[in-house]
């Protein structure tokens, strides 16, 4: 490794991801094409950061589509980041509801008096008939209880 480049093995082991993901990310436009020297890539030292963006977006929620579209966006149109971190927001508000709903729904299980078969359990077979019936957790669990 040198002070300014680094092989895709040094990238790998600086950002703590495989080498195929590198690679990977690379054909989808999330990093930019390295140099060759001698058929092998070297990545600037800012290729870690690079990676590390890559990195915690994935974590907050965003796809590599999705993270694609705000690496292009950042030079095209440099506000579009707000309005996909509202989108991805909004989601993620939609998913925290929903593991909610389901939490709820789990431990009223547990409580069942039923305790040994939820399945014998009256409002257990009523939210298996709502849902039959089209309607989601979360109005099924609600019809119950």
């Amino acid at each position: 490794m040198t002070d300014e480049y680094l092989t895709i093995g040094d990238l790998a082991k600086a950002t703590g991801v495989a080498t195929s993901a590198v690679r990977y990310w690379e054909q989808l436009g999330l990093l930019p094409a390295p140099e060759r020297v001698s058929g092998q890539r070297r990545y600037p030292a800012a290729a870690v950061n690079q990676v590390a963006l890559v990195l915690l977006l994935r974590e907050v929620g965003f796809t590599l589509r999705e993270i694609r579209t705000l690496v292009a966006a950042r030079e095209t149109d440099p506000g579009a980041w707000q309005a996909m971190y509202r989108r991805k927001l909004a989601e993620l508000d939609e998913r925290i509801s929903q593991a909610q709903v389901a939490r709820t729904a789990l431990a009223h299980g547990l409580a069942c008096p039923h305790g040994e078969s939820v399945f014998e359990c009256a409002n257990f077979t009523a939210a298996v008939s709502a849902r039959v019936a089209g309607l989601p957790l979360r109005e099924a669990h609600e019809h119950v209880h």
